[in-house]
């Protein structure tokens, strides 16, 4: 018998967190992966509505701020993000674990509403492992990289808030890890 939890889970662009928790939504499709909202523009192409974010107007997303709609939310150039509260309360109340992906000051936010969640840290080895990982992209050039790990740094000097640390050197290995933590915070014993 498990019994449903609400996992926070952070980490740096590059440290492997989207893979791992797709690969924890693979074993466990049950669990309820938190879509957050934002008043940015979909990526063309790329990104679809109610999939990859709910993409909001920015009047939308200010009137659900007033209406304490969100767990947590930021602006961020220019633009809002944040977790909604229904879907995350109304799957926790039909017996489903819930994962938020979100960053470490969202978490803050969140854990102070929920102090019983599970809060998990995906880290890199190192920076500079880190570095290669985000040069091997190729999706962005070296100004975006560096500044990607100088926000790395300051977001692994924070891993210590994290009840859970995981270390993302041998995809294998962090996964297992991910997976025991997964398993021993919903289990009834």
């Amino acid at each position: 018998m498990s019994r449903p939890r609400l996992f926070i889970v952070s980490g740096p662009s590059g440290s492997g967190k989207g893979t791992l928790l797709t690969l924890l939504r693979e074993k466990y499709p049950d669990l309820f992966y938190s879509i957050s909202a934002t008043t940015r523009a979909p990526r063309e192409g790329l990104e679809q509505d109610g999939v990859h974010y709910y993409f909001l107007t920015h009047e939308k997303f200010e009137e659900m701020i007033a209406q304490d709609a969100f767990i947590e939310y930021k602006r961020y150039c220019g633009n809002i993000y944040g977790t909604p509260r229904k879907p995350v309360e109304d799957a926790l109340q039909a017996g489903r674990s819930v994962i938020l992906e979100i960053e470490t000051e969202g978490m803050r936010d969140a854990f102070a509403q929920y102090p019983e969640a599970v809060t998990v840290f995906i880290a890199p080895p190192s920076l500079e492992i880190l570095g290669q990982r985000l040069r091997g992209r190729q999706s962005e050039d070296e100004e975006k990289c560096l500044r990607r790990l100088k926000q790395a740094e300051e977001e692994m000097k924070r891993s210590g808030e994290y009840r859970h640390v995981v270390v993302n050197d041998v995809l294998e290995d962090a996964f297992a890890e991910l997976d025991r933590i997964f398993r021993a915070e919903t289990s009834d014993s």
